[in-house]
Parts: C-alpha cells; sequence; structure tokens
C-alpha cells in the first residue's frame, strides 16, 4: 500500500448532509452502519438496525464499549416515544467499606470494585422483543461473521486502545489475575493492532451466537453467566448469581421540556440527561442573537451549563434514592431563580436547593416512521479491564461515578444504580418526531447535546453543520475548554468576563456525535466529523 499517516489532517474536511427515503443508520463505525443497512434491507425495522449496531460496536469500537457495557434508548413508533434504561446496579456486596478496605479513597475506574451488573445484552433483547421484527440470531449474525474472519481497525481508535494497554498493564502488575484475559483477547501478538491492521475476536463470536440463541438469557441466568460468575470468585470480584439472574431492563417515560417551539426529550434519572433539560430551560428566554459565533451566545449558553451541571451531579443519582424530584428541577419557579444568577461576568457554580468516558452513540431509521436514539458505554474506555476468559466480554466500569461520601445522594450503596453518563436524546415539534440525536463522552455529552440543540434551533444549522460547529466544554469552576477554530476575539471578551478559557488542539474530548431528522417522508443525517463517523443510507 502507498504509505500514508491515516491519523493525519492537514486540511479541514467538508462533509455534506446526506439524504435518504427508505431507511438510515448513523454511526462511528463505517462498518457497523453497513451492518445496520444490510438488517434493514433484508426487512428489519430501525430497532431490528439499532439492535444489530449495538450488538456489533462492542467489536469494532471495543475501546468504548463491550458486551459487558450499559445502555439507554429512545425509540419512536407508532406516534409514541419510549424509553428504556439499560443499566445495572451494583453488585449487592459491593459497598463504600469494602472499597475503602481494598485501599481506595475514591471509586477507582479498573478492577472489581468499578464493575456493576451490565445492561445491554438483557437491553437489546427487550427492544428486540417489544418492537423488533427479525430474531437474534439473524441480526447479530453479521457481526459474528466479521469477529471470526477479521477486520481492519479504524484511525480514530487506536490511540484510545493504546492509552487503555497502558492503563491495564499497570493494573496487572499490582494484580495481574483479573486482566490477564484482556492481553489475550483484545491484542494483537502482544501489542495494540495499528489503523487497518485486521483484529479477530473469536471468543467474541462464539458469545454472540449464545446470546442470539438464547435472546440474551444466557448472560445472566445461563452458560456466560456461570463463566462471569466463576471468573469473580476467583478473582476477587462481588457479582453473584443473584445479581446476575434478578436484573431486568427497565421501560421509562422519558422527561421533556419545550425549547422555542420544540420538544427535546431526554433519559430520566439515573442518566443526566436532566443536564439538558434544565441548561435548555434557562436558555429558552433569552435572546442567543442571529450568529452562533459571538461571545454573549457563548456566555449566556455556558453559564446555563454550570448551573445545570452543579445541580445535576448533586441530585442526580438512582431514583429510588434521589432527594429531589426532577420534576421540582424542571419548575418555572427553580428555572427563573437559576435563570436570574446569568449576569455579564463568569459564575462559579454552586447546586441550588429547588423546592421539591468513554461510549458509543448511533441512531437509527426506517421508511415506516420509526427512529431510534442509542447510546452504549463502558464508562472509561475499555471499561474495568476485566475480561471474562473465553468470552470477549469486557466488563464496564460505571461504578467509578458512585461517591463514598456517606452524604451525598450518589452513595455507593449495594444493589444501587449510579449517576449514569449516557443519554440519548431526540427532538420533536407539534406531537411529531423530528429525530434523534446524540453527543457521546461521558460528561461531555449534555453540553453536546445543548450546543447541538441550540445550533439546530437558535441557528437554523444543518445537522451536519451542527456537529462541524466547534465546541466548547465546562471541566469545573470558571474554566472551559474551547475546541481549536472559535475565534480569538470571542476567546478574548469571554476571558473579559471573567472566564478561565484554555484553547485545545486535541478534539478527542469534546464528544462524538450522530444526527437523524425527517419532514415526515426524507430522512436527513449528519455524522461526526472528530472521529470515523459514516452514515449508510437507503
Amino acid at each position: 500500500m502507498i504509505p500514508f499517516d491515516p491519523q493525519r489532517h492537514k486540511y479541514p474536511s467538508l462533509r455534506n448532509v446526506v439524504y435518504a427515503k427508505n431507511g438510515m443508520v448513523c454511526s462511528t463505525q463505517p462498518l457497523a452502519s453497513q451492518i445496520g443497512l444490510e438488517i434493514l434491507k433484508k426487512g428489519g425495522n430501525a430497532m431490528d438496525a439499532a439492535v444489530a449496531v449495538a450488538s456489533a460496536l462492542p467489536l469494532f469500537e471495543p475501546t468504548c464499549n463491550g458486551i459487558g457495557s450499559d445502555a439507554f434508548a429512545l425509540v419512536w413508533t407508532d406516534g409514541k416515544l419510549y424509553g428504556i434504561n439499560g443499566s445495572g446496579p451494583s453488585p449487592k456486596a459491593l459497598t463504600a467499606e469494602k472499597v475503602r478496605e481494598r485501599g481506595y479513597t475514591s471509586m477507582p475506574a479498573v478492577g472489581w470494585c468499578s464493575v456493576t451488573v451490565p445492561g445491554s445484552p438483557a437491553c437489546w433483547a427487550e427492544v428486540n422483543r417489544r418492537f423488533g421484527r427479525l430474531p437474534l440470531t439473524e441480526i447479530m449474525a453479521p457481526t459474528v461473521r466479521y469477529a471470526r474472519e477479521g477486520f481492519p481497525v479504524q484511525a480514530h481508535l487506536n490511540g484510545m486502545w493504546q492509552m487503555e494497554y497502558e492503563k491495564i498493564t499497570k493494573a496487572a502488575k499490582l494484580e495481574p489475575a483479573p486482566y490477564a484475559a484482556w492481553f489475550t483477547t483484545f491484542l494483537n501478538e502482544g501489542r495494540v493492532p495499528a489503523p487497518g491492521e485486521i483484529f479477530r475476536c473469536p471468543d467474541m463470536a462464539d458469545t454472540l451466537e449464545e446470546l442470539a440463541e438464547t435472546n440474551c438469557e444466557s448472560f445472566y441466568r445461563g452458560k456466560l453467566a456461570e463463566k462471569i460468575l466463576a471468573h469473580s470468585k476467583a478473582t476477587g470480584g462481588f457479582l453473584t448469581e443473584e445479581d446476575l439472574a434478578s436484573y431486568y431492563p427497565e421501560w421509562v417515560e422519558p422527561l421533556s421540556v419545550s425549547y422555542k417551539g420544540y420538544d427535546v426529550y431526554e433519559m430520566p434519572p439515573n442518566g443526566h440527561g436532566l443536564t439538558v433539560l434544565m441548561a435548555l430551560n434557562i436558555l429558552k428566554t433569552m435572546d442567543l442573537g442571529n450568529e452562533r459565533e459571538n461571545a454573549d451566545a457563548y456566555h449566556k449558553t455556558m453559564e446555563a451549563l454550570k448551573l445545570a451541571f452543579v445541580d445535576a451531579q448533586k441530585y442526580v443519582t438512582d431514583p429510588r434514592f434521589m432527594k429531589v424530584d426532577p420534576k421540582d428541577l424542571l419548575s418555572e419557579a427553580y428555572t427563573e431563580k437559576r435563570r436570574a444568577l446569568i449576569g455579564e461576568t463568569a459564575l462559579f457554580p454552586e447546586a441550588g436547593t429547588p423546592n421539591g468516558s468513554d461510549t458509543v452513540y448511533f441512531c437509527t431509521a426506517d421508511g415506516e416512521g420509526n427512529m431510534v436514539s442509542f447510546i452504549q458505554s463502558n464508562a472509561k474506555h475499555f471499561g474495568s479491564g476485566i475480561v471474562v476468559p473465553g468470552t470477549g466480554i469486557a466488563l464496564q466500569d460505571r461504578a467509578v461515578n458512585f461517591s463514598l461520601d456517606p452524604q451525598a445522594d450518589n452513595f455507593l450503596e449495594g444493589g444501587k444504580k449510579t449517576y449514569h453518563t449516557i443519554i440519548p436524546g431526540f427532538l420533536a415539534k407539534d406531537g411529531k418526531p423530528v429525530g434523534p440525536f446524540g453527543v457521546m463522552g461521558g460528561f461531555m455529552q449534555p453540553q453536546g447535546h445543548v450546543q447541538v440543540v441550540v445550533n439546530t434551533v437558535d441557528f437554523h444549522m444543518n445537522p451536519q453543520e451542527a456537529l462541524d460547529a466547534p465546541r466548547f466544554q465546562w471541566v469545573g469552576g470558571k474554566k472551559i475548554q474551547f475546541e481549536h477554530g472559535i475565534a480569538d476575539s470571542i476567546a478574548k471578551e469571554l476571558l473579559r468576563k471573567g472566564h478561565d478559557i484554555e484553547i485545545v488542539t486535541e478534539n478527542r474530548n469534546m464528544g462524538r456525535g450522530q444526527i437523524i431528522w425527517t419532514d415526515g417522508t426524507v430522512l436527513v443525517g449528519g455524522t461526526e466529523s472528530r472521529a470515523d463517523g459514516c452514515i449508510a443510507a437507503w
């Protein structure tokens, strides 16, 4: 092959929106998008395509999600939006005291203390059971084939894979047993696969076949569960037969707010989509101008996000343990109090008192009006670093978001769901769908959602433009990271307003998004230019 650097981008790249009529799949992985389209062409609907992509991405993007991930989805069908929470609770035996006994003063991002019950396989099966047309054996067959025969690694993954190798190598030096299978499963002859190099995972192929044949029951109440529990018992884990056998995903009612004529939908807690809705509530009566590139629009949006974020970080957890009703956080009275705090200078945000990582995101649509907004995540790249031997199952590290402070709403307790960063979004108007959208990337996610909605509604950007626009990220206090591309004059004006501005040249932490909009007849999509984004359309 002609020599070149697949990760160099000397010149800006222009992408146009993509139109289609019969179906569309937008993801960060070209092969996964093609698998989703293949399922649509076989007669599957948008829900079948979503499950196909969800079960493919643990193979194609293992640095972001795995078979042992959590997942959330918003499903539009027959004129109604449904939400499914595929996050799992902490093992009942995992307590703050036991974490401290292992020498930690805060929740670790690797090892058994970080593992909660994975929800993704159960989520796939439940979406398929309720809304799908094709059997899981047919839906997962293309990924099984790729897992056995191999596929070329995309350029964007290599850097994250290398970072994870270094992290897990460090952990394995202290305690090798839990991590041994990671090295035999996710390395090529002891090294990280290079961009374009063929990677195979026959263990994952066998596992996906077992999941498909048992409608994912095996993961929780069958042969795969036995393997997971055996590894947990042998290497100091906390998972028990009861933890897995008692798990089922939950259908939930999405939350929404009206923003300047559009209805924005997010999942309710334990996810932090509430952050998006609180920020948009604050912004909905504010004039952001006609052009996005003005300091006042940036200032107001940044301030609204900061105020929403600190509230979410204080109050969001497993809804059974929340001390505040989400409706109170979205009330007009409380919103007005928070809005009144925004002035001409930067705030150091503090939570109010109301009255009452890494990830994959993708979306699908078919020609019948069905649409799915789906997100799936390990949390921190490969998750806990623990892979169940002989299965290709990488276990997530979602417990990392728990607090060890007994006074915190999100305090670690056995059998409790943690504050969750993964959030799918959906936009509607006048009772009709506009479409699914999402921006993955840890605590960047709600910030990305707000910026996409503002770009779309306030500044009338097309879906590709709304994703391509330079992003910012609040990282704490008055500090804001600006992606390269935001004008120096705007940064200087915001510095004068008291913001601590840092220009970042590495866009890996600015999230990766996908969008599909519809007018009821034609689909139009945008995909992430910061990654290996791909739209497969029919």
